[in-house]
């Protein structure tokens, strides 16, 4: 197989793959022999066809096409393989030259244009001391936890005057475009402030009492009509206000094990020294892969760049084509940050020479299936059915890669004070791969998503 390579851009080439017909040979025979399963041809046996027979009957150029359907795939990957490139995406394939006959010398040509990942050198991680801020606990942390438990044990009262902000109001909803009403909804409780459904509801409900309704315009954000101007109305059926209990005693004794409030607050403020040494823990993260993308220029793939830009900006507006032009930077960045971020990760993979076994990538896949309440098998078979186990291979090699490399380089507070992060990065190989990283969730959480909203569907039917 003769193989040259052309860059068309940093991280895009294209490759021209002469096969030598003794190497196209052994498809030609597994295509005639799939063919001779599928065909009737008097005097011989189904699936017992001779391939000069199939040739002959069927027609050279029928046996060639799907020889390099079957073929083309494993060819091209050898092609990459030998010249060590490193695919991000799928190839576009063309076919240049096909022999004509069994007994033609024209040998099967193809193209490959494909975007790959850039080469480029790592600095070396022996010595690499990286800064991270101290992990910090105000009395203002402290309070916020503790106002989030009195909610946890708040109760709704009604009251007879205009909703405010943090009132739960009890509201119906009208949607109508050009007159047409397109929506509605019934008995909804909304709590004021909270920015959680349509735009301008909080404005709309702010100042009305029980009895009242009003209409305004807002943008549809979900059903057949997402995107779209309407005009809603909105009716208040009963406003409540939350009670909270007083931060006392008794209410330590009720919200806790503990006996007074003392105590209470103390667990709560190792709650939140443990919640900061996980920041601390994250923010080193960052800062390693910051580290090792401080001196070097990783260009990322145009193509992916902008297929994953598409897809943030989903996440940032229901209407991509009236995006703003901050919103369209914003996927953008977003895009290119987590592009670099992997292209980073698996070349440190690759210089570290991780490797990643099968019970890696199926102890991974259950924990993601444990995370989203489903069950492993059918999910792990989701995953293998959706092409996607590739992905989930490379985010267990990110992962294993980026604790291996933090292991190796010194964390140190701005003193110059080293820090301990065995607890986040584990001690050694056993407990690096119990560890799962953020980096991880992301290869399975799309099929996670999808399976989990069939089955939803499934329930409600």
């Amino acid at each position: 197989m003769k193989i040259s390579v052309r860059n068309l851009e940093p991280t895009k080439v294209r490759l021209t793959v002469t096969v030598d017909p003794e190497e196209f040979e052994p498809y030609l025979d597994a295509a005639r022999k799939e063919i001779a399963k599928q065909v009737n041809i008097p005097g011989f046996r189904k699936g017992h066809v001779p391939g000069k027979i199939i040739d002959q009957r069927i027609g050279f150029a029928s046996v060639a096409g799907e020889a390099i359907n079957n073929g083309i795939g494993e060819l091209y990957s050898k092609a990459a393989e030998q010249k060590e490139l490193r695919p991000m995406d799928q190839p576009q394939l063309d076919v240049k030259e096909v022999p004509s006959s069994a007994k033609d010398d024209t040998r099967l040509k193809f193209t490959a244009e494909v975007e790959v990942r850039p080469k480029f050198d790592l600095p070396e991680l022996d010595g690499m001391r990286i800064e991270v801020a101290k992990p910090a606990v105000s009395d203002e942390d402290v309070n916020a936890r503790l106002e989030n438990l009195r909610q946890r044990f708040g109760t709704l009262v009604g009251v007879d005057r205009p909703a405010t902000k943090g009132d739960f109001a009890n509201i119906d909803l009208a949607a109508e475009i050009d007159g047409e009403s397109v929506d509605s909804q019934e008995g909804v409780s909304y709590e004021l402030g909270s920015g959680t459904m349509l735009d301008g509801l909080d404005e709309a409900l702010d100042g009305l009492s029980a009895g009242e309704e009003t209409t305004f315009e807002s943008t549809l954000e979900g059903g057949d009509h997402a995107g779209q101007k309407a005009q809603v109305k909105v009716k208040v059926n009963s406003v409540k206000a939350e009670e909270l209990p007083e931060l006392n005693d008794d209410f330590a004794q009720e919200a806790s094990e503990f006996d007074t409030l003392d105590e209470l607050k103390a667990d709560v403020r190792k709650q939140c020294e443990r919640d900061a040494e996980g920041r601390q823990a994250t923010e080193a993260r960052d800062a390693f892969i910051a580290k090792l993308q401080e001196s070097v220029e990783i260009p990322v793939p145009k193509g992916i760049k902008k297929n994953l830009a598409a897809e943030h900006l989903k996440s940032l507006t229901p209407d991509p084509e009236s995006a703003t032009d901050e919103q369209k930077k914003e996927a953008e960045e977003s895009a290119e940050k987590e592009l670099r971020d992997q292209i980073t990760l698996d070349t440190l993979a690759e210089k570290l020479d991780v490797k990643v076994s099968q019970s890696d990538v199926m102890n991974f896949l259950a924990s993601i299936a444990q995370q989203y309440g489903m069950e492993p098998n059918r999910f792990i078979s989701a995953i293998i059915q959706n092409g996607q186990i590739g992905s989930a291979v490379q985010e267990v090699g990110r992962s294993k890669g980026m604790l291996a490399g933090m292991r190796a380089v010194t964390f140190v507070d701005p003193e110059g004070n080293e820090l301990d992060l065995s607890q986040f990065l584990g001690e050694d190989e056993a407990e690096a791969e119990a560890q799962e990283s953020v980096e991880a969730a992301s290869a399975a959480a799309a099929v996670a998503d999808e399976i989990a909203s069939e089955d939803k569907a499934e329930n409600a039917d």
